[in-house]
């Protein structure tokens, strides 16, 4: 079973701050999983890889820079966002749900971990308001219904590597869903880490500038 240590060898950057919050996550979420059940006990068994290593996938398409804003649409339990917000502190993340209870544990966890570059509000994508440099999320629906609750929420100038647009952590063949979107790119995920649960799931990048 994957533990932290694992995500220590593929970011050898981390400070011994981001290193402890990440420690943590794993205890603090085992905890609040069984007062409000927001991952599967069979998923909880492999949360490091998982949750938060599958997470910080997103990281290696694209850094995030100090100040930037990032939507986390359908977090659930906090999924990529908590853990993207421990990897890039200075960053700015607002993580929704529809799921009132989920968006409890985010808030309880980002508190005790002392998160503070996070928000975490009970709301729809499509009543968030504000722009944003990124959306991420996690496979929350396909990508014709997910592009129209977010299309008008992105910053019009682009400030990173890569222009504002969505990056969203997805399985499988994705030819057929992605067909409307010719802009859209995949990175594999294995070409990021070695774990065999990564071996169909990509991060899709799709441009909204």
């Amino acid at each position: 079973m994957l533990g932290v240590d694992r995500i220590f060898e593929y970011f050898p950057e981390l400070t011994s701050a981001q290193k402890q919050q990440l420690e943590a996550l794993g205890p603090l979420y085992q905890e609040w999983n069984q007062q409000i059940n927001v991952i599967s006990r069979k998923d909880m068994e492999a949360f490091y890889e998982r949750h938060v290593l599958h997470s910080l996938a997103l990281s290696k398409v694209q850094s995030f820079r100090p100040g930037a804003s990032i939507l986390d649409v359908g977090t659930g339990g906090g999924f990529p966002g908590i853990p993207l917000a421990i990897l890039f502190p200075e960053t700015k993340f607002k993580l929704v749900d529809s799921i009132g209870k989920k968006i409890k544990v985010v808030q309880e966890v980002a508190k005790a971990l002392e998160i503070n570059n996070v928000v975490a509000q009970h709301k729809r994508a499509e009543d968030v308001t504000g722009t944003f440099d990124f959306v991420v999320s996690r496979a929350v629906t396909r990508m014709e219904r997910f592009v129209p609750w977010i299309a008008d929420k992105f910053k019009p100038a682009s400030d990173h590597s890569l222009s504002n647009g969505i990056l969203y952590l997805k399985g499988g063949d994705l030819e057929e869903e992605l067909k409307p979107f010719p802009k859209a790119k995949c990175y594999p995920i294995p070409e990021f880490f070695q774990e065999p649960f990564f071996e169909t799931k990509q991060v899709v990048y799709l441009p909204m500038g």
